[in-house]
């Protein structure tokens, strides 16, 4: 007697849902990781008009109620599925060049790369600004032993650009240099990935509507790039001890108005002297 035939191999989750998966992946990349790109790098270019033009847009964002789930629900865990898919998306990738020409194929193989050192990139960065964790344990114990969770919200230019000078000239070149490469990647996998998924949705589809939309993808990417790195020069050309000093004044008022309380920042930045902002007593 013949034993019983096996049964076929039951697919992953990722197999058996593909095509779900990957609208979900392509629409993450837009709204709301897309989006948030951009407000985030148009806000961190008000820091050309000064401290305070770029304090008064951070007193705004961390005025908002539950900024904490807001920023779970609309920023972190859709960056954290976006990264996860695509990095399967991406190993289970190949190039074609009997459907796609080469420069079609280059930009699938650029998409790729620049996805990679966009995670390590946010990762990193979110690391070296916040700590990942606003936990007083994991601050104090892991991220700032280890030179991390320098960005305090009351003192925004300021943090900002003592975290970016280093504790040496040669670590604050490395932090320049790797904060760069980290904006032009994430703009040029927005802007082109954004051009994919107009052929995804059915947007643009004949050759002439798609190279239409290549040219405004660029156009897009080279502006939102620019804002970044603007962003980037602002921030290594501020005056830190001009920028306490405005910072803290910002701070008092506010205080003073009631518009917020001690309480609600209580994390400052490091002064020169690397000593911590006293917090009024009301």
């Amino acid at each position: 007697m013949s034993s019983p035939a096996t049964s076929a191999p039951v697919q992953s989750f990722l197999l058996r849902h593909d095509f779900l998966i990957r609208r979900l992946h392509s629409l993450s990349g837009l709204v709301p990781v897309g989006a948030y790109m951009c407000v985030h790098l148009l806000t961190n270019a008000t820091l050309v008009g000064g401290a305070s033009v770029f304090q008064d847009k951070v007193f705004t964002i961390h005025s908002l109620p539950l900024l904490p789930v807001i920023e779970w629900t609309f920023i972190f865990l859709p960056i954290i599925f976006h990264a996860v898919v695509g990095v399967w998306i991406s190993r289970n990738g190949k190039s074609n060049l009997q459907q796609y020409p080469l420069s079609g194929n280059r930009r699938y193989t650029w998409q790729r790369i620049t996805a990679y050192i966009a995670i390590v990139f946010i990762f990193t960065h979110v690391f070296h600004l916040h700590g990942w964790f606003q936990n007083e344990w994991w601050l104090k114990n892991i991220a700032e032993p280890l030179g991390m969770a320098k960005f305090r919200p009351y003192n925004a230019a300021s943090s900002l650009a003592s975290a970016l000078e280093g504790p040496t000239v040669i670590a604050g070149i490395l932090w320049s240099i790797f904060y760069a490469v980290g904006v032009l990647a994430c703009t040029f996998h927005l802007a082109n990935g954004i051009w994919t998924a107009g052929i995804t949705w059915g947007v643009w589809l004949t050759p002439k509507s798609q190279r239409r939309a290549s040219i405004a993808c660029a156009l897009f990417g080279l502006f939102i790039g620019a804002a970044g790195l603007s962003a980037l020069v602002a921030a290594k050309t501020t005056k830190v001890d001009a920028a306490v000093k405005i910072e803290n004044e910002m701070y008092d008022a506010r205080i003073q108005s009631h518009s917020i309380t001690p309480d609600d920042h209580k994390r400052s930045a490091p002064h020169t002297a690397e000593e911590p902002k006293p917090v009024p007593v009301q």
